[in-house]
This record gives structure tokens, sequence and C-alpha cells, in this order.
């Protein structure tokens, strides 16, 4: 009895492992908000933005932005992510797939 590999894959894929392990829909979570968390750091840095400056433009306060900022935190509203993405000349867009 021999197996057929499909070429240049061994094994389950990384999203089966997580499906099976029970970590998916976590792990994906948690990469969405650290694209999110760095895409707006990235648009601060390129407007020259302090996080204070940023904070003032959001009318809310450092420890909150930090919050906001934090990758690993993924308890943030959309409005917050969408009040952020405003401030920085940016559209938050969800979609479901």
């Amino acid at each position: 009895m021999t197996k057929r590999i499909e070429k240049g894959r061994i094994g389950q894929s990384f999203d089966d492992f997580l499906k099976e392990q029970g970590r998916h829909e976590k792990s994906t979570n948690q990469a969405v908000k650290r694209v999110l968390a760095y895409q707006l750091e990235a648009a601060m840095r390129a407007q020259l933005l302090s996080k204070t400056a940023f904070a003032k433009k959001l009318k809310t306060s450092r420890a909150q932005l930090d919050r906001l900022l934090d990758p690993d935190n993924t308890h943030v509203t959309l409005d917050a992510l969408a009040r952020a993405a405003n401030a920085v000349g940016r559209k938050l867009k969800l979609e479901l797939i």
C-alpha cells in the first residue's frame, strides 16, 4: 500500500492543525489585530504623529491609545478601530468571507 504525496506538501496545512487544536479562530483574530496595529503605527510614522498627538486627534487618553495599538489586545471595538483609521486618513474595511 503506497500513499500518494502531493509534490511540495507533506502533511496537513497549518490552518488544519490550528482547527484540529481548537485554536484557529483565536489565532486568526490575533493575527488580524496585529496587522491592524502595525498598519496604524506605520501610518502614524508616515505622518510623523507621536502617540500623544494621535491620542489628541482621537480625543482619547494615551493609555487608551496604547490598548488600541497593543497587538495582543483583541478586545477593541470596531468604532475605535474605524476612528483610528479615519484619524490617519485611512478607512477600515471589513468583509465576511
